[in-house]
C-alpha cells in the first residue's frame, strides 16, 4: 500500500533530492533534462472544462486508486497535492519545481498531483485532459525517458479505460494533442549559439521541422539564461518512435552545433567568454540584490565556466539546482515568510552567495 503524503507536508518535498537535476545524465554539459508528457482522457466521462466538480473529484479518486494499486509512482513513498487545499504559495512551488503546469494550478477545484518521491515522475489530474502523465531525466537520455513513461502508463492503462479510437488514436480535449498525445522535450543550455549570434537561424530552421523552441518557462516564455526547450510539436500521423527518432536526431545535432559554438569561441574571442563567466561570476558571487533574470542570465554565464573547466571546486548540478532555488515561491518557503520583490531580490542575492562560497 503506498504511502501518501499529503499537502500539509510540502516541506518533506522541499526536502528531498530533485532527481532530474541532482543525477548526472549523458550531454549534461549542454542538456539539462529530458521530459515526456502523454495526455490521457478516461472513456465515459466528460472532459474537465465540462465536467462539474463532483465527477472531477470523482475522477480524481479513480485515478488515484489506480496510482496507489499499480504502485506506479514507486510505492512506499509517493506524494498527492490537492491544489483546492493548498495556499497560492505552495501551488507556486510545484510550478516552479516543473510538477505541475500554470493550466493546472489557476483552476484548482477537483485537481490533483500525485509525484514519486524524487520528482521522476508525476500525474496531473484534470488538468486540460483527465490525466497528465509525465518522466522526466537528466541529461540527454529522451529513450529512457520513453521507456519509464510507457511502462508508467501501461500500468496506469491496465487500471483504467482509455479513451481511445481505433482510426485518431488516443482522444484528448485539444486536437493538437490527438493521437499519441505525447510531447516530448528537452531543456538545452546554449550559451555558445547566443553568443556568437547563431541562435535565431537555428530555432528558425529547428521551427521548419515541426519542432517548437520555448524558453524556461515553456509556452509563451522568452529566453532567459540561454535555456531552451526543444519539443514535437504534432502527435498525429506519426507513431511515438517517429517522433523520437526525429527529435533525437535534431537534439543530437544541437548539441553538435553548441559545442562547436564554445570552441570557436574560445578560438577567437577567449578574453570575451572569459569575461563573461567571470562577470557573471562575480555578480552572484557579490551582489546584494538580483532580481530573477538577472539571476538566470549571470547562473548560465557561470554554468558554461563550469561546462568547460573553468572552476574546479564548483559542481555542475549546485548551479542546476539554484535556477529553481533562487524561485520567487522558493526564496519564501525558504525565508517561512511572505516576501516582497524587493526583499526577494536580497534572499536570492544571499542564497547565491552562500552557495557560490562553499
Amino acid at each position: 500500500m503506498a504511502r501518501w503524503i499529503m499537502n500539509d507536508d510540502i516541506d518533506q518535498l522541499l526536502r528531498n533530492r530533485v532527481s532530474f537535476l541532482a543525477d548526472a545524465g549523458p550531454d549534461e554539459d549542454i542538456a539539462i533534462s529530458s521530459r515526456i508528457r502523454l495526455a490521457r482522457n478516461l472513456a465515459g466521462h466528460r472532459f474537465p472544462v465540462a465536467a462539474d466538480s463532483a465527477e472531477l473529484h470523482g475522477i480524481c479518486d479513480e485515478v488515484s486508486e489506480a496510482a496507489r494499486e499499480s504502485g506506479a509512482l514507486g510505492c512506499p513513498a509517493c506524494f498527492s497535492f490537492d491544489p483546492e487545499k493548498m495556499n497560492e504559495l505552495d501551488r507556486e512551488l510545484l510550478l516552479e519545481r516543473r510538477l505541475a503546469s500554470r493550466d493546472f494550478l489557476n483552476r484548482p477545484t477537483g485537481t490533483r498531483l500525485l509525484v514519486k518521491d524524487d520528482e521522476s515522475r508525476s500525474v496531473m489530474i484534470n488538468e486540460e485532459d483527465h490525466l497528465r502523465i509525465q518522466t522526466m531525466l537528466p541529461g540527454f537520455q529522451l529513450d529512457a525517458v520513453w521507456k519509464q513513461i510507457d511502462e508508467l502508463d501501461n500500468q496506469l492503462g491496465s487500471r483504467l479505460d482509455y479513451a481511445f479510437d481505433d482510426r485518431l488514436g488516443f482522444l484528448t480535449c485539444c486536437p493538437t494533442n490527438v493521437g499519441t498525445g505525447m510531447r516530448a522535450s528537452v531543456m538545452l543550455h546554449l550559451p555558445g549559439l547566443v553568443l556568437t549570434g547563431q541562435i535565431t537561424p537555428t530555432i528558425q530552421g529547428i521551427n521548419k521541422l515541426n519542432l517548437a523552441v520555448r524558453g524556461i518557462g515553456g509556452e509563451g516564455t522568452s529566453n532567459q539564461g540561454s535555456l531552451f526547450q526543444v519539443s514535437n510539436q504534432s502527435t498525429l500521423g506519426e507513431s511515438e518512435t517517429q517522433i523520437l527518432e526525429r527529435l533525437n536526431t535534431v537534439i543530437g545535432q544541437l548539441i553538435a552545433h553548441e559545442k562547436n559554438a564554445r570552441q570557436l569561441l574560445l578560438q577567437r574571442d577567449q578574453f570575451s567568454l572569459l569575461d563573461h563567466v567571470g562577470r557573471s561570476y562575480g555578480t552572484l558571487r557579490h551582489s546584494y540584490k538580483l532580481s530573477g533574470e538577472e539571476a538566470v542570465n549571470c547562473l548560465s554565464g557561470v554554468r558554461v565556466g563550469v561546462d568547460l573547466g573553468m572552476f574546479t571546486a564548483l559542481n555542475i548540478h549546485t548551479v542546476n539546482e539554484l535556477f529553481i532555488g533562487i524561485g520567487a515561491a522558493h526564496l519564501q518557503k525558504a525565508a517561512g515568510r511572505a516576501l516582497n520583490a524587493a526583499e526577494r531580490d536580497v534572499c536570492r542575492a544571499a542564497l547565491c552567495r552562500e552557495k557560490l562560497k562553499a
